[in-house]
């Protein structure tokens, strides 16, 4: 039997009208999508647990890193001027404040298996209150240098012990940005250094250095019953072999990174201001610059390694750091100048972002091998950082030559893009 155009658009209509019927009586079972705001973290009902101890985390860097290391560099030229030291002694205090990072990152984790992490933070934090009142005293260079030593080894026992701390308590999809978030303290502290310190210059060096010590004292405060409390004693997990091999060579191209970013830590703000003849204010200017990068790299890092995965988002920040330094080296102008502070601003937090992330993932999956792995990656940090601050101080205080300090940062730049590259390899035949 022949079927007409007109039975066939009936036949259609029958199917498709079934269709809508079991839609309608079918449950409704969708579900919003999921958001990939960081502020998930705050406002989800199962993750409000970990706020208060990302904050403590935060407060933390911004304390430790942000206000105790990172605020010297723009007081620097203040303290050359004010004849406390000459350039070389201003330089080697601030080494002095890397030499004593690289004590901590060794020492760290077993002083938080001794005294604890809630209470070696809480100590350690106290520690660095101390060291900025003491330094509002000019009573000489072999009194800065304990002092400045002293708060580098109390960063690095927070660097340690803070995020490993609190990124448990994260669920994993967030760690990423969670980690940014708590680094975004490091940013804080130079963005903030670089825009108060010439109004509180006017006051003196020592209102400064009072003004640092009240800061972190009231951020000690705020961390003080938000640090999650410590769990059991962990028996020392045996160490895996399987990853080893990538690890180390993250940590490799960490150290050399770490020796990299030291022409900007110490002699950025240095550079503009003696160097070109701008004037401590124009220093200052371009280290809020750097702290504005400081601010923005984290989440965005954050951001990366959660798209893309943190090897490849290592690859993107040592290109980008690499080109900051040509800036630097040749003139640029202000513009230049400006976008290459930017750019290695964003570098230091985010560069730290992107390795915890890479180390959790290498490391064994217990929590102490990861405890161990990152302690091991900021050993590494250290390491390199207190070569360079060590290296470039003597050469620097023999040559004067900044440019010089900003060819030699990205060489070492460049070296940490081959390494990682080994790295990435390493970990694909691995996986």
């Amino acid at each position: 039997m022949r079927v007409t155009a007109r039975q066939k658009w009936t036949s259609f209509l029958k199917k498709r009208s079934k269709k809508l019927l079991l839609l309608r009586s079918a449950p409704v079972t969708t579900r919003a999508p999921e958001s990939k705001s960081f502020l998930v973290l705050f406002f989800k009902k199962e993750l409000l647990p970990s706020w208060p101890g990302v904050c403590a985390a935060l407060c933390s860097t911004l304390h430790g890193l942000g206000l105790a290391r990172f605020a010297y560099t723009p007081l620097v030229p203040a303290l050359v001027a004010a004849h406390w030291f000459t350039a070389g002694e201003a330089a080697y205090l601030g080494a002095a404040n890397i030499a004593g990072y690289l004590g901590g990152a060794l020492l760290g984790t077993a002083l938080a298996r001794e005294l604890g992490v809630r209470r070696s933070l809480r100590v350690f934090m106290l520690v660095t209150c101390a060291t900025l009142f003491a330094c509002s005293l000019d009573w000489g260079f072999g009194w800065y240098f304990v002092w400045r030593l002293l708060s580098g080894f109390a960063a690095a026992v927070m660097m340690v012990t803070a995020a490993p701390s609190v990124l448990p308590l994260v669920a994993v999809r967030h760690r990423g940005l969670a980690g940014g978030l708590i680094f975004v303290g490091i940013g804080l502290g130079i963005a903030g250094a670089g825009v108060v310190t010439p109004l509180l210059l006017r006051a003196g060096l020592p209102c400064v250095w009072l003004s640092l010590g009240a800061a972190g004292l009231a951020l000690t405060l705020v961390a003080w019953n938000a640090w999650p409390p410590d769990g059991p004693p962990v028996r020392r997990a045996a160490s895996s072999e399987r990853h080893g091999a990538a690890l180390l060579l993250v940590c490799q191209a960490y150290a050399l990174s770490a020796f990299a970013q030291v022409p900007a830590i110490l002699f950025l703000a240095d550079f503009v201001a003696r160097g070109l003849g701008q004037g401590i204010a124009a220093g200052a200017s371009l280290w809020a610059i750097l702290g504005a990068g400081a601010l923005v790299g984290p989440m965005a890092a954050g951001v990366l390694a959660d798209r893309i995965g943190e090897a490849a988002g290592l690859r993107w920040l040592w290109a980008a750091q690499i080109l900051a330094y040509l800036l630097l080296a040749w003139p640029a102008g202000m513009a230049g100048r400006s976008v290459a502070a930017l750019s290695l601003g964003a570098g230091i937090p985010g560069l730290v972002v992107l390795v915890l992330g890479r180390s959790q993932r290498l490391a064994s999956s217990s929590a102490d091998g990861r405890r161990r792995a990152w302690s091991l990656a900021t050993t590494a940090y250290a390491a390199g950082q207190a070569c360079g601050a060590y290296a470039l101080s003597f050469l620097f205080a023999r040559t004067e030559d900044y440019r010089l300090l900003f060819i030699i940062g990205g060489a070492a730049m460049g070296l940490s893009l081959i390494v990682g590259e080994f790295s990435r390899r390493k970990e694909e035949l691995l996986f």
